[in-house]
């Protein structure tokens, strides 16, 4: 948007400083050119009189010699045409085709004293000429040859003048323009930032009150706005989070009680449905745990928002971890799971050199518990590999597997709340899990990265930067599978 803005706003200055240039030019030119002609016309009406004397005295040495002194002094040819009898002064030919046709127009009573707009780069010379005699007969006709280098050379000056204030005048309203721009749009600029700090995190600072008024009070509006949001956010988040730990104390009571109950029932029907009772609050539970897990996830993914665009937050930037052992962690944990569900669990060696990265290393283990137990639950049976590898700069964790895996469109839309494949409506499951593990990973600049497994499967790679000295930055959020 800045360069757009300075772009109209510097050739509008160039459209200004050009037509102001153009007409202090065009009347530099005007003003020599005249100057030139009154000149030389009063040149040509003194030789003309002095012409007319020689005329009627039938003396021509007194015209000669003004013509011989004229040329001398300024360089300029002279053909007069006196009777019968052709004088010329100077090195302008009396043959030239313009001199011969000046001549014949003014045997006609024609006079032609004006002379072309003086252009500073032009050449040659222009003759300009004028009858005499009396009312009635034309004795004779003066040609002048005016030649303009003079007025040539200071109207270039005065291009060169006017060309130097016009670069000094167009470097002051391009910078004048600059300036505008950046108080006019540093504001607009702050806030469409702001408006994607609050929209990724729920969260923004204080935008400060610059440019213009207009700009200054949209600056007071969002930031009351946002205060409000944010609340409002916050509000929500610790809502869903204490109700569902507040519902623990009371599930945790029925199924105690549904527990009492089952051992006074009798029949083989009432079994069965205390049973499908015991199941669907063991489901309760679970949508209870993952909403809390969730709310603490998304809470650290908008600190981690906050720390990566700078802002203000007591929260130190994660220690470096070396992902392998927290992975083989996680895979010496699942493989009790992994010999129920007949799946097979494969782990590569780990990278020479070893691989740092920025992360909690008990987050990381949530997610890899998060993803294997993914792999467990839809792909059962599948051989499901856990590799660390380095790739350019980053740094990748992969759980995949070659199950039936999710097409394109359901990796999409894998990152919604409590979304499940169709496919697995009959898998118990609440559909938070891949939420959880996509904001755990932008908690600590990561992302999570869905992608089909070769031949067949599902790969879910959690890609983050290769550690360094420097804090890392957020990577762009990644699709996840619920």
């Amino acid at each position: 948007m800045r360069l757009r803005v300075l772009g109209v706003l510097s050739v509008l200055c160039l459209v200004v400083v050009f037509l102001i240039s153009g007409t202090i030019l065009t009347s530099a030119s005007r003003e020599l050119t005249q100057e030139l002609q009154i000149n030389r016309a009063a040149s040509l009406n003194r030789l003309a009189q002095v012409a007319f004397d020689a005329a009627n005295d039938g003396d021509t040495v007194r015209l000669q010699r003004e013509m011989d002194t004229y040329s001398g002094l300024y360089g300029e040819g002279m053909v007069v045409r006196v009777q019968q009898a052709t004088l010329r002064s100077g090195d302008l030919d009396a043959g030239r085709p313009d001199v011969q046709d000046a001549l014949s127009m003014a045997r006609l009573n024609v006079s032609n004293t004006s002379l072309e707009p003086l252009e500073p780069f032009g050449a040659g010379s222009h003759v300009i000429f004028r009858p005499f005699g009396s009312a009635s007969q034309v004795l004779g006709a003066v040609v002048l040859d005016v030649h303009a280098e003079t007025a040539r050379q200071k109207l270039q000056q005065r291009w060169l003048g006017v060309g130097v204030a016009a670069l000094a005048l167009a470097a002051v309203l391009l910078l004048g323009a600059a300036r505008v721009t950046g108080w006019v749009l540093r504001p607009v600029l702050r806030l469409d930032s702001a408006v994607h700090e609050l929209e990724r995190t729920g969260r923004t600072e204080r935008l400060p009150e610059e440019g213009p008024p207009e700009l200054r009070e949209l600056s007071r509006s969002f930031t009351a706005m946002a205060r409000t949001v944010s609340a409002s956010m916050e509000a929500q988040r610790q809502l869903i989070a204490d109700t569902s730990h507040q519902l623990r104390n009371p599930v945790g009571a029925l199924r105690l009680r549904l527990d009492l109950l089952q051992l006074e029932l009798k029949s083989a029907r009432e079994h069965d449905a205390a049973d499908r009772a015991v199941a669907e609050l063991e489901r309760v539970e679970d949508i209870l745990d993952g909403v809390l897990k969730l709310a603490a996830a998304e809470h650290r993914a908008s600190e981690g928002y906050l720390r990566a665009s700078g802002s203000p937050a007591d929260h130190a930037a994660a220690p470096p971890v070396d992902p392998f052992p927290v992975l083989q962690g996680e895979i010496e944990r699942a493989a009790p799971l992994a010999d129920q569900t007949g799946c097979r669990l494969v782990l590569v060696p780990a990278p020479h050199p070893a691989a740092l990265i920025a992360c909690r290393a008990a987050e990381l283990a949530q997610m890899l518990d998060e993803l294997l137990g993914n792999a467990f639950k839809y792909a059962p049976g599948a051989t499901v590999t856990a590799a660390v590898r380095t790739e350019m700069d980053a740094v990748v964790v992969e759980i995949s597997d070659d199950g039936p895996g999710l097409s394109a469109s359901e990796r999409a839309s894998a990152a919604t709340r409590f979304w499940r494949s169709p496919r697995h409506s009959s898998v118990p499951g609440t559909g938070l899990g891949m939420t959880i593990v996509g904001e755990l990973a932008a908690a600590n600049g990561a992302r999570l990265v869905l992608a089909e497994a070769v031949p067949h499967g599902l790969t879910a790679r959690i890609e983050f930067h290769a550690y360094s000295n420097a804090a890392p930055d957020a990577m762009p959020g990644g699709g996840t599978r619920a």
